[in-house]
């Protein structure tokens, strides 16, 4: 059973590395939606990232729990790590909705996600488990019409706010780690100390 009730926003990825844009993104959407709190999902396999080099998951969980130590409200999940793949989100939320029973869940994505849905594995399912939180950059449009005619049971289960505009991209500082260019001030002190130890990103071509 899991600790947190009330309304948790499920915010799903591969963090790699978590920067200040997913927790300026995770805080904005407490306050956005309403929530007890923000469950960051991290990605163990990410079945959409095959072609890409992905960290290996100890070191991106360990970094996730160096940027998001001191916030109360932000919580970490291993239900993508603890068992084997593939990871596909309907199952995720399934899982998530009985391991916290009692709470309502807000699968957090970007307006392009949301645009995608419909093409989703068994996105009905993801419905049945999770309303969908929708955080908007401005200047970007929603057009729930067309998405119902796909996707019908979207009806009722869409929650909109305007997110912060943020220039950080996770492919962006690998590249520059490995290029030598500082990353102070993108990442919490805590991540790039990490990194540093470590030695990540080092060999991204």
């Amino acid at each position: 059973m899991g600790r947190v009730s009330g309304r948790i926003g499920v915010f799903g990825g591969t963090f790699d590395p978590p920067h200040l844009g997913h927790l300026i993104l995770a805080e904005s959407a407490l306050t956005g939606f309403d929530l007890t709190c923000v469950l960051f999902v991290l990605n163990g396999d990410p079945p959409h990232k095959k072609a890409q080099i992905v960290t290996p998951v100890e070191h991106r969980l360990a970094m996730l729990r160096a940027a998001t130590e001191g916030n109360p409200r932000f919580e970490i999940s291993r239900i993508e790590i603890d068992r084997p793949g593939p990871y596909y989100t309907f199952e995720t939320l399934r899982l998530l909705h009985a391991q916290y029973a009692g709470a309502e869940m807000i699968f957090l994505m970007g307006a392009d996600a949301l645009r995608d849905l419909p093409t989703w594995h068994k996105p009905e399912e993801i419905l049945q488990h999770a309303a969908v939180g929708v955080m908007q950059r401005p200047g970007e449009r929603v057009y729930l019409d067309v998405l119902l005619d796909h996707l019908p049971e979207l009806e009722g289960r869409v929650r909109i706010m305007e997110a912060p505009e943020i220039g950080i991209a996770a492919r962006t500082l690998r590249r520059n780690v490995a290029q030598g260019k500082s990353i102070r001030y993108q990442v919490t002190e805590p991540v790039r100390a990490y990194i540093d130890a470590h030695q990540l990103y080092r060999d991204i071509v």
